[in-house]
């Protein structure tokens, strides 16, 4: 259940009004008028809660529910108790994040911590830059000169906005981030902690020491991109470092100079891109995949958790394994080396043969 001490519901939800939202079928016998108030797991749910099923491994939890409605898959809908409120639906789980969306609005921004309009008390603006009306400064922040933050954006306590940086609409920068050298679309979440706009990591190396290489690029962050807690994104050095239209990075990761993300990427957390990488729209990367420089991965392709990218990759693929290779042939390698092993094993004095 959620805690109505963090968030607060809009307003309650009638089945009929959920089957309006998802396009779910009640099944027979449902009360259109039963008021729905919040959402629950299938566990947890109670009689004015809506919870879905869309795995089977969660059969036994749906016998015992106690929840008021629950979205599933039509094969599940006579695995149901005869009490619970069915809506039948091809995709609960995205049917379950329509209600819930319209059920807790508030959740999907962050808010500003002071609950302050305006700027509040301690914050630090400089007298050239400029915000629209409805931009939230919070107690520590700092605006760089010149800086712009655009209407009804937050920027949360002590982040910080360097000279110049633009920063659109609907926005949300979280605590202690900071923003450098960067422009900024409209409806852009940062959340606390991230790094936007430094040096990146770039050296001529050479047995005297190592040159440091000017950092002359910006970071260019289009539309309704979301990057996660501490993430890290280096400005370009001799172009920009751009992060594609509604791409969604998760915690802890970082990209390097020059990068250029396409539009609706997942970066899974921990992920490391080095400098010059492209991705193309719609590439996906499993938690701690390490991609090499200069590499290009083509549109739609998904790398598996913790592979590593060393060449490029082909457009719809899956790869995976190291260094990272079409799924089959991976899993077609690690199943031969695990069957060579147990057999070097078995063969090996002592091995583990049966005694007589």
């Amino acid at each position: 259940m959620t805690e109505p001490r963090f968030f607060r519901i809009a307003k309650s939800l009638t089945i009929a009004e959920i089957a309006a939202l998802t396009g779910a079928e009640p099944a027979k016998g449902v009360a259109a008028d039963r008021a729905i108030a919040n959402i629950a797991a299938l566990d947890a749910a109670g009689p004015r809660d809506l919870t879905f099923l869309d795995n089977a491994k969660y059969l036994d939890d749906l016998a015992t529910t106690r929840a008021g409605a629950c979205l599933m898959a039509p094969r599940y809908r006579d695995r149901a108790p005869a009490d619970l409120a069915v809506l039948l639906v091809r995709e609960p789980y995205r049917a379950f994040v329509a209600v819930a969306r319209a059920l807790f609005p508030d959740s999907l921004r962050p808010a500003s911590l002071f609950d302050g309009a305006g700027v509040a008390s301690g914050a630090i603006v400089h007298p050239t830059a400029r915000l629209e009306s409805g931009a939230v400064i919070d107690p520590g922040a700092v605006i760089g000169p010149g800086a712009e933050i655009g209407a009804d954006t937050l920027v949360g306590a002590n982040a910080v906005i360097g000279p110049g940086v633009r920063i659109g609409r609907r926005c949300s920068i979280g605590p202690h981030a900071s923003v450098i050298h960067a422009l900024i679309g409209d409806r852009v979440i940062i959340h606390p902690g991230c790094r936007i706009g430094q040096d990146g990591f770039g050296y001529a190396m050479g047995k005297s020491g190592h040159l440091k290489v000017p950092q002359l690029g910006r970071v260019i962050i289009q539309d309704d991109v979301e990057i996660g807690a501490g993430s890290a994104i280096d400005r370009g050095a001799n172009r920009d470092t751009v992060i594609g239209e509604g791409t969604k990075i998760d915690n802890l990761v970082q990209i390097g100079h020059n990068v250029a993300v396409g539009r609706h990427c997942v970066l899974v957390a921990q992920v490391g891109i080095s400098g010059s990488v492209t991705l193309e729209d719609f590439v996906v990367l499993g938690a701690r995949v390490g991609v090499n420089n200069h590499v290009t991965i083509g549109e739609g392709a998904h790398i598996a958790a913790t592979a590593i990218v060393s060449r490029d990759v082909p457009a719809g693929v899956r790869y995976g394994g190291f260094p990272a290779k079409p799924v089959k042939q991976w899993m077609r390698e690690v199943f031969l080396l695990e069957r060579l092993a147990q057999q070097s094993s078995d063969d090996a004095p002592g091995g583990d043969k049966e005694k007589p």
